[in-house]
């Protein structure tokens, strides 16, 4: 193994720890209400809106967010994907389990995030983060049915958990012969797992609750 080699590596690992830390800083901070150090996990130039970039813009709408629908929060991760484009880019996929305060309400919540990470100035950043929901109900009601994202004071509406990939739909449309022994697809490459999953699925229409 070369010199070169054997550092691309080390420094994989280490941005694949890095951005792990990166999602569990966005957690507590978020949880904690210390919005200077969580606006301070995205790219300095993070798109806010359609019109608005910064960091600024981004602490000033989780101000008014946070203050105007939540008591509190808590954000609980579970597993982490990340690949790589290249040595400054990469993409990854969280799951996060959480709970909200909120009203007269404890609305228990199943998400995921489809990140991307930018590698700045040796540092690596949020590019962008978005939230897929599978339902959002108060803790004594079971969110079965359709449109499980259910908030107090709102109508409900359907997540966006399944839309980011394709498989869903294509599991649903069309029952199998039980009787024929299905076609396995050859695996995905060891750096396209994510890639192969989405295929060329748009990014899904994220409604902000």
């Amino acid at each position: 193994m070369t010199t070169n080699s054997l550092e691309r590596r080390l420094d994989r690992l280490e941005s694949i720890e890095e951005i792990r830390q990166l999602a569990a800083k966005y957690s507590l901070s978020l949880d904690m209400r210390d919005l200077d150090a969580h606006v301070n996990l995205f790219a300095p130039d993070i798109r806010v809106g359609r019109e608005r970039t910064g960091r600024a813009h981004l602490k000033a709408w989780l101000d008014t967010t946070l203050r105007d629908q939540f008591t509190g929060t808590s954000h609980h991760l579970g597993q982490h994907l990340i690949e790589f484009v290249d040595a400054d880019h990469a993409t990854g996929v969280v799951y996060s389990k959480n709970e909200h305060e909120t009203g007269p309400e404890w609305v228990i919540m199943q998400m995921l995030y489809w990140d991307d990470y930018e590698r700045i100035d040796g540092r690596w950043y949020f590019r962008r983060r978005l939230p897929c929901y599978w339902y959002a109900s108060d803790l004594n009601r079971a969110p079965i049915g359709e449109r499980k994202m259910r908030w107090p004071g709102r109508e409900p509406y359907e997540g966006t958990f399944h839309g980011l990939f394709p498989s869903w739909q294509a599991f649903w449309a069309e029952r199998p012969d039980k009787d024929a022994l299905p076609e396995v697809a050859e695996p995905a490459p060891l750096e396209g797992f994510l890639t192969a999953l989405r295929g060329d699925a748009p990014p899904p229409r994220i409604r902000v609750r």
